[in-house]
């Protein structure tokens, strides 16, 4: 039994957390934009964190369910229908076979994930299953899904066929298609999204942080725009241009997803999961890893602010998330009697 995807809506592709191990051969490291948002759609479905999710940008996909499912979708504030009801996300949903299910766009925030029991069974690739669209490779066929396509789920944990049966029968009560729990997840892993008007961003020193003519000053004490020339690979922002002491040829060196690269243009951009490993361009800072699902949010036309702290402190708030993660993680089990 499978998924059947009648409308592919806006970029959607097969996720996970990405594949490691590969960025010193010269392979991007991938996964999704928004780990807290997919993780927590993998919590709720009874997956592991890691499994493959559905993600989009600005609009959603239209599938039709062929299979008695157990759902769950995250992100900013979605509208989502299934067989033309609305239902609420950031909780476990039971949706019965022969149901549409249409995920839309999104409030305080550009991508959406949704996670089924089992996880979407497609190959691994370098030990992921996350589409990187650039080398057509992981996903469905390494590309953006297209009507028509046909997905697979896996097999689901015991504890998502305890909750399915459990939602199945209230459903089956109450004469319905779809039965959502009864509590939501939300309060414990807040949504990536803009954080605020306009979001902040906070960083910690880049290697050529001392090139610059302000330092950090320049970058923290002015207001970004995003543009529409943003994508995976990284965002791209328009304002105060950020001026060399010294204007010079760099040497490539090694960057990651959070680094800040200054072009001669003046104006930053973003690397993001998607992001090339080595590059020339100076590197101002580093947004903190906690703080890259907010970046995975920002929409074209989004105002963006950059905070400095110190690697300590974005040690710690990495640690708190974590440690949001693996609470709601424990709830859910509890509550699915794993």
């Amino acid at each position: 039994m499978s998924l059947l995807v009648e409308n592919p809506g806006l970029y959607t592709t097969v996720q996970d957390t990405g594949r490691f191990g590969f960025r010193r051969f010269g392979f991007v490291s991938g996964g999704a934009m928004d780990t807290l948002s997919m993780q927590a759609a993998n919590i709720l479905a009874g997956n592991p964190r890691h499994a493959a999710v559905l993600e989009w940008t600005l609009q959603g996909p239209r599938l039709l369910l062929r299979q008695d499912t157990l759902a769950a979708w995250c992100g900013p504030e979605l509208a989502v229908y299934a067989g033309g009801t609305p239902v609420p996300g950031w909780r476990p949903v039971y949706i019965r076979a022969g149901t549409t299910l249409t995920l839309g766009s999104g409030r305080n925030g550009c991508r959406g994930y949704l996670a089924i029991a089992g996880g979407f069974d497609v190959p691994l690739a370098l030990g992921s299953r996350s589409t990187y669209t650039r080398a057509g490779l992981g996903g469905l066929e390494g590309r953006p899904l297209q009507a028509g396509d046909e997905l697979l789920p896996g097999r689901p944990s015991p504890a998502a066929e305890r909750m399915t049966a459990g939602l199945r029968l209230q459903a089956s009560a109450e004469d319905n298609d779809v039965r959502a729990a009864a509590w939501e997840a939300s309060w414990a892993v807040r949504p990536g999204g803009t954080g605020g008007n306009p979001a902040v961003l906070r960083v910690v020193r880049g290697s050529e942080t001392g090139r610059f003519k302000e330092g950090l000053d320049a970058l923290t004490a002015s207001v970004y725009r995003v543009q529409p020339q943003s994508d995976r690979m990284g965002c791209r922002l328009q304002g105060p241009a950020l001026e060399l002491s010294v204007p010079g040829e760099l040497v490539s060196e090694s960057t990651a997803p959070g680094t800040i690269q200054v072009p001669p243009d003046g104006q930053p951009i973003v690397l993001a999961a998607d992001s090339q490993t080595t590059g020339g361009y100076p590197r101002i800072g580093h947004v903190i890893s906690a703080d890259l699902p907010v970046l995975g949010q920002l929409a074209p036309g989004a105002s963006v602010r950059f905070a400095e702290v110190t690697l300590h402190e974005a040690q710690a708030e990495l640690m708190r998330q974590e440690m949001n993660l693996r609470l709601l993680q424990t709830g859910v089990r509890a509550r699915m009697g794993r």
